[in-house]
């Protein structure tokens, strides 16, 4: 192996994992009334986004060949319900629908849960006990795919991580005749330390408790898996591990479980990590970026959400 690995040209042929801009996907906030954009201190290079800064930057994505956008949307105003995630009006609906007629061509995938538009930040309705109520936050979340995909999402992605919502959201999305409209659910989603940079990006930290009662423990990999399969099993498309570099291993046991595509969230923590260890000298962003992402493909993940992949496509290129 040594001799092939001394030509550039035979490494090229020889290499058994491949990474490009076309396995990448870019997220982005959208915020109700801002006029332009406004950095977010936590993420260094990632913006708050105006309705317009987010068609340009949906642009400058797809001209670097990434194909698609993932978006989360920061309402005009909170409630008990997030009544805002399905308002017709809403944030996401109003910047899926504008960069839709612009890129047409672009991939728009919507993040579809309450915990941006409820005031208590939890990722569903709140019974008085102060516990998630299960089956009321699935209509809420039906309602929302319907609205996300009514206003030209290419995919939604259920990220809430309550019970039977990949079976609701299809039977919902299937009723109102949007069958052919995909769901990409965050299936083996952690209670994970790495979340507190998007937390306050998208304004979501829990007022009160947490969320391991609905999100999993970090020490459980087969859990990850069967709850992926139970999404596979209710109509999923696509199954995503979130965070990807603490759980390669899952990574790696949903996708030789399953036979669908799997997608990896990169988080705002590990982005962020990487990025203060650049800033203070301590490693080549670059060369780390790269490494990790490519990492995290060779795990197993067909689709790797991350922040970095702007950064990503230029150095490709």
């Amino acid at each position: 192996m040594r001799r092939l690995r001394r030509t550039g040209l035979l490494r090229g042929l020889v290499r058994e994992t491949e990474l490009s801009p076309a396995h990448l996907v870019y997220p982005m906030f959208v915020r109700h009334g801002l006029d332009g954009r406004v950095p977010i201190v936590s993420m260094p290079g990632i913006d708050h986004l105006s309705v317009g800064a987010a068609v340009d930057e949906a642009g400058e994505a797809a001209a670097l060949g990434i194909p698609a956008v993932l978006l989360f949307g920061l309402p005009a105003a909170k409630d008990e319900e997030g009544s805002g995630a399905w308002d017709e009006g809403g944030i996401v609906q109003t910047a899926t629908r504008a960069i839709k007629a612009q890129h047409p061509d672009l991939l728009v995938i919507t993040d579809l849960c309450l915990c941006e538009y409820t005031s208590h930040g939890h990722c569903g309705v709140l019974r008085d006990d102060g516990v998630v109520d299960n089956d009321l936050t699935l209509e809420l979340l039906a309602r929302t795919a319907v609205s996300q995909a009514e206003a030209g999402a290419d995919l939604v992605a259920p990220s809430d991580m309550m019970d039977g919502r990949v079976g609701a959201l299809r039977g919902a999305l299937d009723d109102r005749g949007l069958a052919e409209t995909p769901i990409m659910a965050y299936s083996a989603k952690y209670a994970s330390a790495f979340y507190g940079p998007f937390r306050e990006a998208a304004e979501s930290a829990p007022s009160k408790g947490d969320r391991r009662g609905y999100q999993m423990d970090p020490a459980n990999a087969l859990e990850g898996v069967r709850e992926a399969q139970l999404d596979a099993d209710e109509g999923a498309d696509v199954l995503m591990v979130k965070p990807a570099l603490p759980y390669l291993d899952v990574i790696r046991r949903v996708k030789d479980a399953t036979n669908l595509p799997v997608a990896a969230y990169n988080v705002s923590g590990e982005y962020a990590m990487l990025k203060a260890a650049a800033a203070a000298g301590l490693l080549d962003e670059r060369a780390a970026v790269l490494e990790a992402i490519i990492g995290i493909r060779r795990a197993g993940a067909d689709i790797v959400i991350t922040y970095h992949a702007k950064d990503i496509s230029r150095w490709l290129s």
